[in-house]
């Protein structure tokens, strides 16, 4: 796929070259022909809940800047992540694909490298595999990821350098990510230590750290079109931060308070990007996506709520586990307080990316550009499947479909089924009352997934 990919690209600069009045070198043509190209900015927060933010219905967690990009921009409010767990979910991010067809399909595969427990079962993303970021990078993008990657250990072929990014800064293995304090991160392929951690000591927070050299890669190419890749590591657990405020003073547990600092940290930083865009006259011309890589960790049930009305959480396939708030702003395109109820998720991210950047679109991808709705155009879902599965707990599979959604929690065990338009909570399932869906979903999971060695799914009858 990666090098009909490049063919594709290489033949449509060469018609670009052949119309201009003059001959100029390839990056010549890419710089020229990029002006009016947005930058793409893409955050991603760890284990936010669906209701975690203000624009979706939190009332106690503060999230100033990103209710203000929702004010600015619009809510995607039926967005899924690629899964209900990590690595997964970014895999699909990453290539376009669910997880009965993309690389990484469970946070531990039966082969891959060694973990810190020992055992084999990090799988990286495969040579051939073609990224988001190799893809933009192709299209004349400069691309910089800062945070937590989980796609590929030190010296696989899934290392974020292999896999289209120009600088990388961050967390290879997201086991290593539960730490705040670590005594090392890495810049591409060289370890960084961190002194200020060495002896168990906790003076530099990992995810300050992101976010300054998210700033800095800004200021860098302010001049060129960019790719920013920013997935954050918090609020996941383990509960550590400098400080509590502001919310130290309240009459909470203390992981509460740290959860919900760790969110309102963030929030500031995101506000801090926000500022430079505008500083550095940019910010008309960036689109900037914001979402959660799966559902909440902890529902924070009558304290924060923070799967607000939506059944499960995080390794759940219910819509507590998979559905991810996601806002995007784009001031020049995108109508300001708006909002869509379009079925989308991860696969979509990279079609949709590349339609922004006006590069071509793979063939053999599982999503769709989402761009017509981000611009208030209508988009069909009647035909259309959202597939997901999960091997922690045996082999569960989901599937959304218009306004229905299928879930099996186990191989051979009945499909249930919930109508999203009026039972959004998935509280009361229907299956009995439509055979006819109930075949007709069962059609299509028997045909939704390729094999994996590392993720075999059920056994063949």
């Amino acid at each position: 796929m990666r090098c009909l990919y490049s063919i594709i690209l290489i033949v449509s600069m060469t018609i670009l070259c052949g119309m201009a009045c003059q001959p100029v070198t390839t990056n010549q043509t890419l710089e020229e022909a990029s002006t009016d190209l947005p930058n793409i900015i893409f955050i991603m927060a760890d284990d936010l809940g669906y209701g975690d933010l203000g624009s979706f219905g939190q009332r106690v967690i503060q999230t100033p800047n990103l209710d203000q990009m929702a004010k600015e921009g619009m809510r995607l409010t039926q967005c899924y992540a690629g899964s209900p767990v990590c690595a997964p979910s970014r895999s699909c991010l990453m290539t376009g694909l669910h997880t009965g067809h993309t690389t990484v399909r469970g946070n531990f595969g039966k082969t891959g490298v060694l973990g810190l427990a020992g055992n084999p079962g990090r799988v990286p993303l495969k040579a051939e595999d073609l990224t988001i970021a190799e893809a933009l990078k192709e299209g004349g993008y400069v691309t910089g990821m800062f945070g937590k990657w989980g796609l590929g250990e030190p010296n696989t072929t899934g290392h974020p350098n292999d896999q289209g990014f120009d600088t990388f800064f961050g967390f290879l293995n997201q086991r290593r990510a539960h730490n705040y304090y670590p005594e090392y991160l890495w810049h591409n392929k060289e370890k960084v230590e961190l002194a200020g951690n060495l002896g168990d000591k906790e003076e530099e927070y990992a995810h300050d750290k992101f976010s300054e050299k998210a700033l800095d890669f800004v200021r860098e190419h302010r001049d060129r079109h960019f790719f920013l890749y920013l997935p954050y590591t918090v609020p996941h657990a383990r509960y550590q931060i400098p400080d509590t405020s502001p919310y130290t003073a309240e009459p909470w547990e203390e992981k509460e308070k740290i959860h919900a600092a760790m969110i309102s940290r963030m929030d500031r930083d995101i506000g801090d990007l926000f500022d430079l865009l505008k500083e550095l006259q940019i910010d008309d011309k960036s689109i900037v996506f914001f979402c959660s890589d799966n559902g909440a960790a902890e529902r924070w049930e009558g304290r924060f709520d923070s799967s607000g009305a939506l059944r499960g959480r995080k390794r759940d396939m219910y819509e507590g586990g998979i559905r991810s708030p996601m806002i995007v702003r784009y001031p020049a395109e995108i109508e300001g307080g708006s909002s869509s109820d379009f079925p989308c998720y991860f696969p979509d991210i990279m079609p949709t990316l590349l339609d922004i950047a006006s590069l071509p679109i793979p063939d053999g991808l599982d999503g769709v550009s989402i761009l017509p709705t981000l611009l208030g155009e209508k988009q069909t879902t009647a035909t259309r499947h959202l597939y997901w599965e999960f091997h922690e707990r045996g082999f569960q599979q989901a599937v959304r479909y218009g306004n229905w959604k299928a879930v099996r929690l186990k191989v051979g065990g009945a499909l249930e089924l919930y109508d999203l338009s009026t039972d959004e909570g998935e509280m009361h399932n229907v299956a009995s009352q439509h055979p006819a869906l109930i075949q007709e979903i069962e059609s299509y999971l028997a045909s939704a997934r390729t094999l994996s060695v590392d993720w075999p799914g059920p056994s063949p009858e």
